[in-house]
Protein backbone atom coordinates (compact mmCIF):
# COMPACT_ATOMS: atom_id res chain seq x y z
CA UNK A 1 0.00 0.00 0.00
CA UNK A 2 1.44 3.31 -1.14
CA UNK A 3 2.24 5.73 1.95
CA UNK A 4 0.95 9.29 2.02
CA UNK A 5 2.72 10.60 4.95
CA UNK A 6 6.72 11.18 5.20
CA UNK A 7 9.18 12.55 7.89
CA UNK A 8 11.79 15.82 7.31
CA UNK A 9 14.39 12.75 7.89
CA UNK A 10 12.90 10.75 5.02
CA UNK A 11 12.89 13.82 2.18
CA UNK A 12 16.23 14.56 3.71
CA UNK A 13 17.78 11.25 3.06
CA UNK A 14 16.57 11.10 -0.28
CA UNK A 15 18.10 14.55 -1.05
CA UNK A 16 21.57 13.22 0.18
CA UNK A 17 21.04 9.99 -2.27
CA UNK A 18 19.99 12.20 -5.02
CA UNK A 19 17.02 10.70 -5.18
CA UNK A 20 14.65 13.62 -4.14
CA UNK A 21 12.18 15.19 -6.69
CA UNK A 22 11.88 19.23 -5.65
CA UNK A 23 9.60 21.13 -7.57
CA UNK A 24 8.72 24.82 -7.79
CA UNK A 25 4.99 26.18 -6.51
CA UNK A 26 4.51 27.56 -9.74
CA UNK A 27 4.83 23.59 -11.09
CA UNK A 28 2.95 22.48 -8.42
CA UNK A 29 -0.08 24.42 -9.37
CA UNK A 30 0.56 23.31 -12.95
CA UNK A 31 -0.20 19.66 -11.61
CA UNK A 32 -2.91 20.03 -9.76
CA UNK A 33 -5.39 19.61 -12.96
CA UNK A 34 -3.62 15.92 -13.23
CA UNK A 35 -2.86 15.06 -9.61
CA UNK A 36 -4.73 14.42 -6.18
CA UNK A 37 -3.20 15.01 -3.15
CA UNK A 38 -2.56 11.47 -1.98
CA UNK A 39 -0.94 10.86 -5.83
CA UNK A 40 1.33 14.06 -5.17
CA UNK A 41 3.02 13.23 -1.49
CA UNK A 42 4.44 10.07 -3.50
CA UNK A 43 5.89 12.13 -6.57
CA UNK A 44 6.85 15.80 -4.77
CA UNK A 45 9.18 15.74 -2.38
CA UNK A 46 9.83 19.32 -1.73
CA UNK A 47 8.24 22.33 -2.99
CA UNK A 48 9.76 26.25 -3.29
CA UNK A 49 8.32 29.27 -2.93
CA UNK A 50 9.34 32.91 -3.77
CA UNK A 51 8.90 36.47 -3.84
CA UNK A 52 10.26 39.18 -4.76
CA UNK A 53 8.53 43.01 -3.92
CA UNK A 54 8.58 45.78 -1.96
CA UNK A 55 9.23 45.06 2.13
CA UNK A 56 9.14 48.77 3.85
CA UNK A 57 10.12 47.62 6.93
CA UNK A 58 13.19 46.40 6.80
CA UNK A 59 16.95 47.64 7.78
CA UNK A 60 20.00 46.48 8.68
CA UNK A 61 22.00 46.31 11.92
CA UNK A 62 26.29 47.59 10.98
CA UNK A 63 29.16 47.40 13.82
CA UNK A 64 31.62 49.78 12.54
CA UNK A 65 34.47 48.69 14.89
CA UNK A 66 36.08 50.77 17.47
CA UNK A 67 38.24 54.05 16.46
CA UNK A 68 41.57 55.39 18.71
CA UNK A 69 40.52 56.85 20.84
CA UNK A 70 37.09 55.28 20.26
CA UNK A 71 33.73 57.02 20.45
CA UNK A 72 29.95 56.72 21.26
CA UNK A 73 28.62 57.57 18.34
CA UNK A 74 25.31 59.68 19.04
CA UNK A 75 24.12 61.36 15.93
CA UNK A 76 25.00 59.23 12.73
CA UNK A 77 24.75 59.94 9.41
CA UNK A 78 26.15 57.79 6.07
CA UNK A 79 25.77 59.62 3.17
CA UNK A 80 24.17 62.43 5.00
CA UNK A 81 21.06 59.52 5.70
CA UNK A 82 20.41 59.58 9.26
CA UNK A 83 20.61 56.05 11.02
CA UNK A 84 19.92 55.23 14.36
CA UNK A 85 22.80 55.20 17.04
CA UNK A 86 20.79 54.40 20.40
CA UNK A 87 22.66 51.01 20.67
CA UNK A 88 25.87 51.01 21.69
CA UNK A 89 29.06 52.75 21.30
CA UNK A 90 29.46 51.62 17.23
CA UNK A 91 26.35 49.96 16.63
CA UNK A 92 23.83 50.98 14.26
CA UNK A 93 20.15 50.58 12.65
CA UNK A 94 19.45 51.42 9.40
CA UNK A 95 15.62 52.09 8.33
CA UNK A 96 15.39 51.12 4.93
CA UNK A 97 12.52 54.04 4.60
CA UNK A 98 14.54 56.80 6.59
CA UNK A 99 15.79 59.03 3.95
CA UNK A 100 18.44 62.10 3.33
CA UNK A 101 16.54 65.14 4.85
CA UNK A 102 17.50 67.15 1.23
CA UNK A 103 17.02 64.12 -0.95
CA UNK A 104 13.81 62.15 -0.26
CA UNK A 105 14.34 60.02 -3.21
CA UNK A 106 17.34 59.01 -1.51
CA UNK A 107 17.37 56.83 1.80
CA UNK A 108 18.31 53.66 3.70
CA UNK A 109 17.13 50.92 1.23
CA UNK A 110 20.08 53.12 -0.69
CA UNK A 111 22.55 52.88 1.86
CA UNK A 112 21.56 48.92 2.52
CA UNK A 113 21.97 48.29 -1.65
CA UNK A 114 25.47 50.01 -1.67
CA UNK A 115 26.85 48.52 1.12
CA UNK A 116 26.03 45.11 0.01
CA UNK A 117 27.46 45.99 -3.37
CA UNK A 118 30.99 46.88 -1.62
CA UNK A 119 30.74 50.82 -2.30
CA UNK A 120 32.42 53.04 -0.34
CA UNK A 121 30.37 55.19 1.85
CA UNK A 122 30.99 58.18 4.35
CA UNK A 123 30.29 57.79 7.58
CA UNK A 124 29.88 61.19 9.78
CA UNK A 125 29.24 61.03 13.47
CA UNK A 126 29.04 63.12 16.90
CA UNK A 127 29.34 62.62 20.21
CA UNK A 128 29.32 64.29 23.47
CA UNK A 129 32.42 62.29 24.67
CA UNK A 130 32.95 60.39 28.08
CA UNK A 131 36.05 59.36 30.19
CA UNK A 132 35.74 55.80 28.30
CA UNK A 133 34.67 57.28 24.36
CA UNK A 134 36.49 60.41 24.68
CA UNK A 135 36.11 61.20 21.02
CA UNK A 136 33.51 63.42 20.29
CA UNK A 137 33.70 63.63 16.27
CA UNK A 138 34.80 61.54 13.52
CA UNK A 139 34.63 61.65 9.60
CA UNK A 140 35.58 58.03 7.35
CA UNK A 141 34.86 55.53 5.15
CA UNK A 142 33.35 52.46 5.33
CA UNK A 143 33.08 49.09 3.34
CA UNK A 144 31.28 45.99 3.53
CA UNK A 145 34.92 44.37 4.22
CA UNK A 146 36.17 46.99 6.77
CA UNK A 147 32.84 46.24 9.04
CA UNK A 148 32.83 43.70 11.53
CA UNK A 149 28.67 43.00 10.80
CA UNK A 150 26.11 44.01 8.53
CA UNK A 151 23.01 41.73 9.85
CA UNK A 152 20.01 42.06 7.80
CA UNK A 153 16.68 42.55 10.62
CA UNK A 154 13.66 42.91 9.07
CA UNK A 155 10.80 43.29 11.89
CA UNK A 156 7.73 42.38 8.88
CA UNK A 157 8.11 41.05 5.32
CA UNK A 158 6.38 38.11 3.41
CA UNK A 159 2.93 39.11 4.24
CA UNK A 160 0.55 36.30 3.66
CA UNK A 161 -1.68 37.82 1.27
CA UNK A 162 -2.53 41.84 0.59
CA UNK A 163 -5.10 43.72 -0.10
CA UNK A 164 -4.91 44.82 -3.39
CA UNK A 165 -5.62 48.79 -3.67
CA UNK A 166 -7.72 51.45 -5.38
CA UNK A 167 -9.26 54.98 -5.69
CA UNK A 168 -12.66 56.04 -5.41
CA UNK A 169 -11.59 59.84 -5.27
CA UNK A 170 -11.49 62.52 -7.70
CA UNK A 171 -7.91 62.81 -7.58
CA UNK A 172 -4.67 61.06 -7.62
CA UNK A 173 -3.34 59.11 -4.58
CA UNK A 174 0.69 58.25 -4.15
CA UNK A 175 0.48 55.64 -1.78
CA UNK A 176 2.96 52.90 -0.78
CA UNK A 177 0.80 50.68 -3.24
CA UNK A 178 1.74 52.60 -6.07
CA UNK A 179 0.03 55.93 -8.02
CA UNK A 180 -3.63 55.33 -7.49
CA UNK A 181 -5.51 56.68 -10.81
CA UNK A 182 -8.62 58.72 -10.03
CA UNK A 183 -12.25 57.16 -10.24
CA UNK A 184 -11.29 53.43 -10.03
CA UNK A 185 -9.07 53.47 -12.89
CA UNK A 186 -6.77 51.30 -12.25
CA UNK A 187 -6.28 48.72 -9.39
CA UNK A 188 -2.45 48.02 -8.53
CA UNK A 189 -1.38 44.62 -5.86
CA UNK A 190 1.76 43.05 -4.45
CA UNK A 191 2.04 39.24 -4.23
CA UNK A 192 3.52 36.59 -6.35
CA UNK A 193 0.21 34.63 -6.58
CA UNK A 194 0.95 30.60 -6.18
CA UNK A 195 4.39 31.07 -5.73
CA UNK A 196 4.14 33.36 -2.20
CA UNK A 197 5.64 31.62 0.74
CA UNK A 198 2.94 31.72 2.83
CA UNK A 199 0.09 30.93 0.55
CA UNK A 200 1.89 27.72 0.06
CA UNK A 201 1.36 27.07 4.14
CA UNK A 202 -1.03 28.81 5.36
CA UNK A 203 -0.94 27.89 8.73
CA UNK A 204 2.63 27.72 8.76
CA UNK A 205 3.50 23.67 9.55
CA UNK A 206 6.91 23.97 8.03
CA UNK A 207 7.84 27.41 9.35
CA UNK A 208 8.31 28.89 12.26
CA UNK A 209 11.72 30.39 14.74
CA UNK A 210 15.17 28.77 13.44
CA UNK A 211 13.30 28.02 10.02
CA UNK A 212 15.76 28.68 6.99
CA UNK A 213 14.79 30.87 4.80
CA UNK A 214 16.10 32.83 1.30
CA UNK A 215 16.92 36.15 2.31
CA UNK A 216 18.33 38.44 -0.22
CA UNK A 217 20.58 35.98 -1.96
CA UNK A 218 21.62 34.31 1.39
CA UNK A 219 20.20 32.07 3.81
CA UNK A 220 18.92 33.42 6.33
CA UNK A 221 16.83 32.70 9.81
CA UNK A 222 13.28 33.31 10.66
CA UNK A 223 13.91 35.20 14.09
CA UNK A 224 9.99 35.62 15.33
CA UNK A 225 6.67 36.43 14.13
CA UNK A 226 6.86 39.37 12.04
CA UNK A 227 4.90 42.60 13.38
CA UNK A 228 1.08 42.92 12.97
CA UNK A 229 1.06 38.93 12.59
CA UNK A 230 -2.55 38.36 12.31
CA UNK A 231 -3.89 35.04 12.39
CA UNK A 232 -7.65 36.45 12.65
CA UNK A 233 -8.58 37.50 9.31
CA UNK A 234 -11.20 35.52 7.03
CA UNK A 235 -10.59 32.87 4.59
CA UNK A 236 -11.36 31.30 1.65
CA UNK A 237 -12.31 27.38 1.48
CA UNK A 238 -8.79 26.29 1.00
CA UNK A 239 -8.00 28.30 4.72
CA UNK A 240 -6.29 31.01 2.65
CA UNK A 241 -6.88 34.29 4.06
CA UNK A 242 -7.72 37.11 1.99
CA UNK A 243 -6.20 39.90 2.95
CA UNK A 244 -2.87 41.16 5.33
CA UNK A 245 -2.74 38.31 7.75
CA UNK A 246 0.53 36.48 9.09
CA UNK A 247 3.89 37.95 8.64
CA UNK A 248 7.79 36.87 9.38
CA UNK A 249 11.13 38.24 10.94
CA UNK A 250 14.15 37.58 9.13
CA UNK A 251 17.16 37.77 9.85
CA UNK A 252 20.12 37.23 7.57
CA UNK A 253 24.15 37.67 6.92
CA UNK A 254 24.18 40.78 4.21
CA UNK A 255 27.56 40.36 3.93
CA UNK A 256 26.33 37.27 2.11
CA UNK A 257 23.72 38.95 -0.15
CA UNK A 258 23.56 39.89 -3.43
CA UNK A 259 22.00 42.99 -4.62
CA UNK A 260 20.20 40.97 -7.41
CA UNK A 261 17.81 39.84 -4.67
CA UNK A 262 17.70 43.55 -2.46
CA UNK A 263 17.06 46.49 -4.49
CA UNK A 264 15.96 50.13 -3.85
CA UNK A 265 13.23 51.64 -5.35
CA UNK A 266 11.33 55.01 -4.66
CA UNK A 267 7.83 55.08 -4.94
CA UNK A 268 6.55 58.55 -6.71
CA UNK A 269 5.94 61.36 -4.13
CA UNK A 270 5.35 58.55 -1.27
CA UNK A 271 8.89 57.42 -0.18
CA UNK A 272 12.02 54.92 -0.77
CA UNK A 273 11.47 51.41 -0.20
CA UNK A 274 13.49 48.12 -0.03
CA UNK A 275 12.37 45.16 -2.81
CA UNK A 276 13.48 41.97 -0.66
CA UNK A 277 13.35 38.59 -2.27
CA UNK A 278 12.47 36.02 -0.25
CA UNK A 279 11.20 31.91 -0.27
CA UNK A 280 10.90 28.90 1.71
CA UNK A 281 11.30 25.02 0.79
CA UNK A 282 8.18 23.22 1.68
CA UNK A 283 8.69 19.58 2.17
CA UNK A 284 5.58 17.77 1.62
CA UNK A 285 4.98 15.59 4.23
CA UNK A 286 1.08 14.67 3.77
CA UNK A 287 -1.90 15.29 1.87
CA UNK A 288 -2.75 18.22 3.29
CA UNK A 289 0.33 19.84 2.35
CA UNK A 290 -0.18 18.58 -0.85
CA UNK A 291 -3.23 20.03 -1.24
CA UNK A 292 -1.75 23.33 0.26
CA UNK A 293 1.41 23.94 -2.21
CA UNK A 294 -0.75 22.58 -5.42
CA UNK A 295 -2.72 25.67 -5.08
CA UNK A 296 -3.48 27.47 -8.36
CA UNK A 297 -4.13 31.74 -8.51
CA UNK A 298 -7.41 31.35 -9.30
CA UNK A 299 -8.15 29.64 -6.33
CA UNK A 300 -6.15 32.68 -4.14
CA UNK A 301 -8.24 35.77 -3.85
CA UNK A 302 -7.28 39.12 -1.98
CA UNK A 303 -9.61 41.69 -0.78
CA UNK A 304 -9.93 45.45 -2.76
CA UNK A 305 -9.69 48.18 -0.86
CA UNK A 306 -10.22 51.68 -1.58
CA UNK A 307 -6.93 53.79 -0.09
CA UNK A 308 -9.46 56.84 -0.91
CA UNK A 309 -11.01 56.69 2.21
CA UNK A 310 -9.95 56.37 6.25
CA UNK A 311 -9.73 52.22 7.15
CA UNK A 312 -9.03 51.36 3.54
CA UNK A 313 -12.72 50.10 3.15
CA UNK A 314 -13.22 46.90 1.54
CA UNK A 315 -15.19 46.80 -1.91
CA UNK A 316 -15.42 42.97 -2.82
CA UNK A 317 -12.99 40.00 -3.41
CA UNK A 318 -10.88 39.42 -6.77
CA UNK A 319 -8.76 36.16 -7.63
CA UNK A 320 -5.24 36.66 -8.87
CA UNK A 321 -5.64 34.92 -12.12
CA UNK A 322 -8.17 37.66 -12.42
CA UNK A 323 -5.49 40.38 -11.25
CA UNK A 324 -2.59 38.89 -12.98
CA UNK A 325 -4.70 39.19 -16.70
CA UNK A 326 -4.01 42.89 -16.66
CA UNK A 327 -7.51 44.04 -16.82
CA UNK A 328 -10.89 43.37 -14.82
CA UNK A 329 -13.96 44.00 -14.96
CA UNK A 330 -15.19 46.71 -11.99
CA UNK A 331 -18.03 48.66 -10.90
CA UNK A 332 -19.47 48.26 -14.85
CA UNK A 333 -16.10 48.96 -16.39
CA UNK A 334 -12.75 47.49 -17.74
CA UNK A 335 -10.00 48.67 -15.43
CA UNK A 336 -6.08 47.67 -15.52
CA UNK A 337 -4.39 46.40 -12.99
CA UNK A 338 -0.53 46.00 -12.16
CA UNK A 339 1.92 44.28 -9.94
CA UNK A 340 3.95 46.06 -7.82
CA UNK A 341 6.27 42.70 -7.12
CA UNK A 342 7.88 40.61 -10.20
CA UNK A 343 6.22 37.47 -10.65
CA UNK A 344 9.17 37.22 -13.03
CA UNK A 345 11.75 37.85 -10.50
CA UNK A 346 9.51 35.36 -8.12
CA UNK A 347 9.87 32.73 -10.40
CA UNK A 348 13.87 33.12 -10.89
CA UNK A 349 14.16 32.87 -7.13
CA UNK A 350 12.09 29.68 -6.57
CA UNK A 351 13.79 28.37 -9.04
CA UNK A 352 17.51 29.29 -7.56
CA UNK A 353 15.76 27.76 -4.47
CA UNK A 354 15.28 24.43 -6.49
CA UNK A 355 18.66 24.11 -7.29
CA UNK A 356 20.02 24.91 -3.63
CA UNK A 357 17.65 22.10 -1.92
CA UNK A 358 18.96 19.68 -4.66
CA UNK A 359 22.82 20.51 -4.31
CA UNK A 360 22.62 20.81 -0.37
CA UNK A 361 23.03 24.62 0.17
CA UNK A 362 20.30 24.97 1.29
CA UNK A 363 18.97 23.21 4.38
CA UNK A 364 15.61 21.62 5.08
CA UNK A 365 14.84 21.56 9.10
CA UNK A 366 11.92 21.30 11.18
CA UNK A 367 11.24 25.18 12.68
CA UNK A 368 12.74 25.31 16.17
CA UNK A 369 9.51 26.29 18.11
CA UNK A 370 6.13 27.62 16.21
CA UNK A 371 4.58 30.68 15.40
CA UNK A 372 1.70 31.69 17.05
CA UNK A 373 -1.61 29.92 16.58
CA UNK A 374 -3.57 32.85 17.47
CA UNK A 375 -2.70 36.80 17.29
CA UNK A 376 -4.43 39.73 16.24
CA UNK A 377 -3.18 43.15 15.55
CA UNK A 378 -4.02 46.60 17.51
CA UNK A 379 -4.81 49.95 16.57
CA UNK A 380 -3.45 53.28 17.53
CA UNK A 381 -5.86 55.17 20.07
CA UNK A 382 -6.06 59.02 19.47
CA UNK A 383 -6.06 61.38 22.36
CA UNK A 384 -8.12 64.21 21.56
CA UNK A 385 -8.46 65.97 25.06
CA UNK A 386 -4.67 65.37 27.10
CA UNK A 387 -4.74 65.59 30.35
CA UNK A 388 -1.91 67.17 31.94
CA UNK A 389 -0.93 66.53 35.39
CA UNK A 390 1.02 69.03 38.26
Amino acid sequence: MSRTTKSWDEINQKLKEGKAVVITAEEAAQMASEEKPANFVQKVDVVTTGTFGAMCSSGMFINFGHPEPPIRMEHITIEGVPVFGGIAAVDAYIGATEVHPENPRFGGAHIIQKLIEGEELFLKAHAKGTDCYPRKDIETYIHRDRVNEMILTNPRNAYQNYPAATNSSHRTLYTYMGTLLPSFLNINYSTSGCLSPLLNDPELRTIGIGSPVFLGGAVGSVAWNGTQFNTEKPTNERGIPLSNARTLMLVGNAKEMSSQWIRAAYYEKYGVTLYVGVGFAIPVLDEDLAYRVMVRNEEIQTTICDYALDGHPPLGNISYAELMSGTVEFRGKKVRTAPLSSYRRARELAETLKRMVLSGAFPLIPPARPLPQRSTVQGLPIIRNRRTSR
